[in-house]
């Protein structure tokens, strides 16, 4: 068996976020949102296009948007790339999936609570050891509640390391298919025990796709492979930059100490500087 990998944005809409994935995300939610009691009973999966009201206002695309059970609008975007101003955008799309609720002249009351669920393939918060973190409005000195209405729940995938034969839990089974499925050959047999997990599995063999869908998947892998290697080679070129600074003020460092003591030539020959600019530090 071959699995397309969830962490693509293309695949996790087609796990979670398809007609036939209704109860597969009950149960995601239920683990990740709500330690694993069945509080989410049923759930409506909605398009995740959030189209401004007015005019002007960005655009914003979620990877799978649905109402639950309280009527409370849960918006999860998987997201491979730390790209720059990803954690305002959270916000931005959390604040924008409240607001739309209301047409023009409809009472605030009307409003439900929104959770964003967001899910990373890299560290959100590196001086944090948490996997699963939660955040809503709260008075910044006593931390008593603003509001609930609007709560975002980060989920880092990096900070999961326990292997296939350490799951113990149903969130534990969640995790290690986010961040492992696209690399098995088969169902693990305690992962299987769980319906919705083997039936996500089922959703996820790449023979099971179209040839268009298996089209978008690729397009999208080479995507962020290229993005990966974009930063990397940014990285990169970055520290040879910084090196190769310091490495000139070093030697321009050696150089000065030496003025004293040794010619011009010499100089040159040892800190690898030029006869002219040996002379320019001694005229300074």
């Amino acid at each position: 068996m071959v699995f397309i990998n969830p962490k693509t944005d293309f695949a996790f809409k087609k796990i979670f976020g398809s007609p036939q994935s209704k109860d597969i995300l009950i149960n995601f939610l239920n683990a990740i949102l709500y330690q694993e009691q069945n509080i989410i009973q049923d759930l409506e999966i909605l398009d995740p296009y959030q189209a401004p009201r007015i005019r002007g206002i960005k655009d914003s695309f979620l990877d799978v948007k649905a109402v639950i059970t309280g009527d409370k609008t849960v918006i999860i975007e998987m997201q491979v790339l730390n790209v720059l101003g990803f954690e305002k955008r959270v916000l931005y799309n959390a604040a924008k999936a409240f607001s739309i609720q209301l047409s023009a002249g409809e009472d605030y009351n009307l409003l439900n609570p929104v959770i964003a669920l967001t899910i990373t393939d890299f560290e959100m918060f590196p001086s944090s050891s948490k996997i699963i973190s939660r955040y809503r409005l709260k008075e910044r000195d006593d931390l008593t509640d603003y509001s609930d209405d609007i709560e975002l729940v980060f989920v880092e995938l990096p900070k999961f390391h326990k292997e296939l034969e350490a799951l113990a839990t149903l969130t534990d089974k969640w995790l290690y298919f986010l961040k492992s499925a696209g690399a098995l050959k088969s169902v693990p047999p305690n992962m299987a025990t769980v319906a919705e997990i083997g039936k996500a599995f089922t959703i996820a063999e790449e023979a099971n796709l179209t040839p268009k869908e298996l089209e978008e998947l690729e397009r999208r892998e080479i995507y962020i492979l290229d993005s990966r290697n974009a930063i990397r080679k940014a990285v990169q070129q970055g520290l040879e930059q910084g090196l190769e600074q310091g490495m000139r003020k070093q030697a321009i460092a050696i150089a000065r100490n030496l003025l004293d003591v040794l010619d011009v030539e010499t100089i040159s020959q040892k800190t690898g500087l030029s006869i002219r600019e040996i002379k320019e530090l001694a005229n300074s």
